[in-house]
């Protein structure tokens, strides 16, 4: 048990544990995992619980999305799991087992660790879904157990996604632009999914949605679709690599620069929203969204000044981590202070602070460097406070471990690479996550040597698993360098750490030690609010009082709240990095879609209250 209290931690299986000396140099990959496979399919068909769970060694994993347990779950160890077994696999009506030998491989990660990878695909009653397992060698040839398997639903069988051979084929001649328009209005109809925001998170549901005939409208604040990004501090620049964060349906194409300009990124936005045909209304504020008497809800919108009643099945906040509203900490004498205090969030050019003293409070998160650079290389005064330390790794060499061939040139597809990704539990891949930053940290040595040798100090990450566990758990407490660190080495961005905060005065900062830092300028790069605060906001007390904890990793190592079950009937919350929004889109979009076609399942729900 870590000093997170719930998170969990679990042994991997290397060749000593499990009692073998290697891989035979004879082995029969497609052998091996087609018995298994078979032994599976045959065990788990019949419904007999002892025989799957013969299957697995004792510290094995099984996670699910939404194929067994219409929620997201992990099982850690062979008794959970064969009590998930025993709970869910009688009446599952399992079927159509297929293995997939394009993607199924022997893989060695470590010379310690090997495992064959199978993929496959099954039905359930009602859906079509897709597996990976990882199969371990065992002692005296002894047939090959399972260590990790991951179950998600893809599709339903009678509700398909209209694209590919299932997209419009009739010809449109001269009617286009009349029914696009029609559809924006809606005009005597209701959108039976309602989205606040048009960013990325609300676009890839809206844009899952659509594909399954589920009528959605997105309602955001700003002029034009990518605002969200326009309208930032100038520096800003993804720090994920392309690959890492293609969209539903419409890829980057091949020319986009592995790393992407903030204003460019936003034009992409309302290019795939004009491409896809998403009914998005720009320049509206959602006023309130309350539950009405008939099971659904009253939103009312605000639009050039008029107001629509909107009254959809299902509304889903797609308003970011904490609604993107800064969290600025209230210190000693701020009202004493004469210059400005900002939050990160409202940062837009550092030439707006040209000639003045600025101090950033804060030395995580890409941003807070971004802007550090953006102040130094406009020639503006520019200090860093660090409170705590940091886990700091380099986008030239970190990602690569990062993210292998997975999200990269030449990696498999995106819809593959994703479930590969999400087939490892968060609480198993602890032990894996701390090999790799113990490689990302020799890799970037000389940098982090650097740093500590004026003072900044580093970590090695939540349970020295790099950042494998800090954006799920904290969403921060990191920095992906692109250039700010050997700045801070330097000196070109000084640093500020040997002491905390005890005041503010008229011109600055004082600190416990006695010391004082002289500031016409203050940026809190503090966090965000807690994302309930905006569902309290629109839906009031009583519906956001009920909403269950959103973000961060649960008993099980599943994120809370977002993209599942939310503790009121018909509300979601849709958020996530690109590559996360974009394979939980599709989670979401399926949930909507059963309930609305009245094939939605029973939640097998874990029993921890939140």
């Amino acid at each position: 048990m870590s000093a997170e209290g719930h998170i969990k931690e679990f042994p991997i299986p290397t060749f000593p544990s499990l009692g073998v000396s290697g891989i035979p140099a004879d082995l029969d990959v497609t052998k091996v995992a087609a018995e298994w496979f078979d032994s599976f399919t045959s065990v788990f068909q019949r419904g007999d619980v002892e025989g799957v769970a013969s299957l697995f060694i004792p510290v094995s994993h099984w996670r699910d999305m939404l194929a067994l347990t219409w929620d997201f779950r992990s099982f850690h160890g062979i008794d959970l799991i064969r009590q998930f077994l025993t709970d869910r696999l009688v009446g599952t009506q399992v079927s159509g087992f297929k293995i997939n030998h394009e993607f199924t491989q022997l893989q060695q990660p470590y010379d310690d660790i090997a495992w064959i990878k199978i993929h496959f695909d099954f039905e359930t009653d009602v859906g079509l879904a897709s597996g990976i397992v990882r199969i371990v060698p065992q002692p005296d040839n002894a047939p090959w157990k399972a260590h990790v398997m991951f179950t998600n639903l893809e599709n339903f069988k009678d509700f398909p996604e209209q694209c590919g051979s299932l997209r419009n084929e009739a010809p449109n001649h001269g009617l286009w632009s009349s029914q696009r328009a029609q559809s924006l209005k809606f005009e005597n109809e209701e959108p039976t999914v309602l989205i606040i925001g048009a960013g990325h998170s609300g676009l890839d549901l809206a844009a899952r949605l659509k594909v399954l005939n589920v009528r959605t409208v997105c309602i955001d604040r700003n002029p034009r679709v990518g605002d969200n990004w326009r309208n930032r501090y100038d520096a800003l620049c993804l720090h994920d690599p392309v690959w890492y964060d293609h969209m539903p349906f419409i890829p980057f194409p091949a020319t986009w620069p592995v790393y992407t300009p903030a204003r460019k990124l936003a034009n992409w936005l309302e290019h795939y929203a004009e491409a896809m045909e998403l009914d998005v209304w720009t320049s509206s504020t959602v006023k309130s969204a309350r539950k009405n008497a008939a099971g659904t809800w009253d939103v009312v919108v605000e639009r050039d000044g008029v107001e629509r009643v909107f009254n959809p099945h299902h509304v889903v906040f797609a308003t970011g981590i904490g609604a993107n509203e800064g969290r600025t900490p209230v210190m000693p004498g701020m009202e004493d202070f004469k210059g400005q205090i900002l939050h990160s969030t409202k940062h837009k050019t550092a030439l707006d602070h040209a000639g003045k003293k600025v101090v950033i409070i804060g030395a995580c998160t890409s941003g807070t460097h971004d802007i550090a650079i953006d102040y130094y290389r406009h020639g503006v005064d520019i200090t860093m406070f660090q409170r705590s330390s940091t886990h700091v790794f380099t986008v030239k060499k970190g990602w690569k471990h990062m993210v292998g061939d997975t999200y990269w040139e030449g990696g498999p597809p995106t819809d593959v690479a994703d479930r590969i990704t999400a087939s490892y539990p968060h609480y198993m891949a602890i032990e894996l996550s701390r090999r790799r930053a113990r490689l990302i940290a020799e890799d970037d040595k000389e940098l982090l040597d650097g740093l500590h040798s004026v003072g900044f100090r580093t970590n090695s990450g939540l349970l020295e698993a790099g950042s494998s566990l800090l954006p799920w758990n904290r969403a921060g407490g990191y920095y992906i360098d692109v250039g700010a660190s050997q700045m801070i080495i330097d000196g070109k961005i000084k640093l500020k750490n040997d002491s905390q905060i005890k005041n503010f005065d008229a011109t600055g900062i004082c600190f416990e030690n006695g010391s004082h830092l002289d500031a016409d300028v203050v940026v809190f790069a503090t966090g965000l609010s807690e994302c309930r605060d905006a569902i309290k906001y629109l839906c009031g007390e009583e519906i956001g009082s009920k909403c269950k904890k959103i973000w961060g990793l649960d008993q099980e190592g599943e994120i809370y709240g977002a993209w599942r079950d939310i503790g009121v009937d018909g509300l979601w919350y849709m958020t996530g990095n690109y590559a996360y929004s974009r394979f939980h889109s599709k989670h979401v979009a399926l949930q909507i879609k059963a309930m609305e076609e009245g094939i939605f399942g029973t939640r097998y729900q874990s029993a921890e209250k939140v």
